[in-house]
């Protein structure tokens, strides 16, 4: 729940869960590990650390329905058929980042891509006296992830991630906690993420050690972020987990990497 900064706004039942969630996070050490775009990790982190999660994607379509200056900007773009600016992107990230519950620290999901976007993001980050401190690379086989893709469930607003075999819901097609429905991603099929996987071996294949390691960049739909891995770690900041594991065996090499 992204809680707004005036808590008059807030029905009674979520002034409760946010200022209890605000008492917890006074508690809580101050991390900011960003970076990690594993959908059954991130909720697991932002609650253990009390971050915000700030899925971009996500982001520019709320920014574009709320008609926000950025986001009208953003729409326009969209309808003239181009890509919407990095920069653009990046005044969505600075803008969620003034937000109460981005005061511990935040995990980007879906952003950076591309090189330049990770430079333009560390110097928007600079200007605010922080750094990214953690990029999560989550290593699978292609095999394996074609089989936890195709059978991912999402739950839109909390970001909360099922998957028809390994991590069913209680009832189908359902939320756990609210009840509301699950959504499969468009871009979650077999076609898709053939198609992705072999643009992504074919662009990172002179990154070496990165060819297989990185599947996020399948899981964000970009073949740059090989690239991106290696930029992070050049700079030191890059932990390698073996998303191969079971969910709580990954949680544990989560939290191992973020400690």
């Amino acid at each position: 729940m992204s809680a707004p900064a005036n808590l008059e706004d807030m029905p009674s039942v979520d002034l409760m869960t946010e200022l209890l969630r605000r008492l917890k996070c006074q508690t809580k050490p101050d991390k900011r590990p960003p970076g990690s775009g594993k959908g059954t990790q991130s909720p697991i982190v932002k609650d253990e650390y009390c971050l915000c999660h700030l899925a971009t994607g996500d982001m520019l379509r709320a920014a574009v329905t709320a008609k926000t200056p950025l986001g009208i900007k953003a729409k326009e773009a969209m309808e003239k058929g181009e890509l919407v600016s990095d920069d653009l992107v990046i005044g969505i990230i600075d803008d969620a980042l003034k937000k109460p519950s981005c005061q511990k620290g935040f995990i980007l999901d879906g952003f950076p891509r591309t090189v330049v976007q990770a430079k333009k993001l560390d110097e928007m980050l600079a200007r605010r006296g922080v750094k990214v401190d953690k990029v999560l690379n989550f290593a699978i086989d292609d095999a394996i992830l074609e089989e936890r893709i195709t059978g991912r469930w999402i739950h839109p607003s909390s970001g909360r991630s099922y998957h028809t075999k390994f991590a069913p819901p209680k009832v189908p097609g359902v939320d756990d906690v609210t009840g509301e429905s699950l959504i499969q991603r468009k871009d979650d099929t077999a076609a898709v993420l053939k198609s992705r996987l072999e643009a992504f071996h074919k662009q990172t294949k002179p990154l070496g050690k990165f060819i297989k390691l990185n599947c996020n960049s399948v899981v964000a739909g970009k073949v740059s972020i090989g690239m991106v891995i290696d930029y992070y770690s050049k700079l030191g900041v890059v932990a390698n987990l073996h998303a191969e594991k079971t969910p709580q065996e990954v949680t544990v090499e989560v939290k191992k990497a973020l400690s």
